[in-house]
């Protein structure tokens, strides 16, 4: 009795393995939600794998500039990444509470088509990695501060993106919330 007992746990355990692997196979399939940018590596068997039952709650902060006008600015490529990594892992985007702001010499990345050409003689690249992140429910926002210093007008900001009074406000406001800084 006690041996088809084991035998029956064996059979279950290793049938319940299996569909997690499968589900883990499954979610590194899975289409990435930003397209534009955000290229990753699925490895499903790695450790510290997101729980896909959590909420993550992430203030990037992007402070550097791109070093090259016509490619997307490195740390908006990260933020899309980290969004695609948390997809892939089974994350619902509605569990991600994600904020990236731009400030300092990353300020031009979410300047409209028209006024980032102006400045660099490129369509603005940032804008299709913006819109779906976006759409994916991240919040692009920009430092008012760093727009005024930068002798930007407001106007001239993307519309997918958050004007926010300043960077150190929206920073200390979301980790007094329960925000992650991830500054890049």
């Amino acid at each position: 009795m006690f041996r088809i007992n084991l035998l029956r746990s064996s059979v279950v355990l290793c049938a319940f393995g299996g569909l997690l692997g499968a589900a883990a196979a499954m979610a590194a399939d899975a289409p990435s939600p930003i397209t534009a940018a955000g290229a990753f590596h699925p490895l499903p068997q790695a450790a510290y794998q997101p729980d896909r039952k959590a909420t993550y709650k992430v203030v990037f902060s992007l402070s550097k500039d791109s070093g090259k006008p016509g490619e997307v600015n490195p740390a908006l490529e990260r933020v899309a990444r980290t969004v695609n990594l948390y997809a892939a892992s089974g994350v619902p985007l509605e569990q991600l509470k994600f904020v990236a702001v731009a400030s300092g010499p990353a300020t031009p990345l979410v300047l409209d088509d028209e006024h980032y050409r102006a400045k660099f003689g490129v369509a603005n690249p940032n804008l299709p990695v913006i819109a779906q992140l976006r759409k994916a429910g991240v919040d692009i926002a920009v430092c008012g501060q760093a727009v005024a210093e930068n002798h930007f007008q407001n106007e001239w900001v993307a519309k997918d993106v958050t004007l926010a009074l300043s960077a150190l406000t929206t920073i200390t406001e979301l980790q007094q919330q329960g925000y992650a800084l991830m500054p890049l």
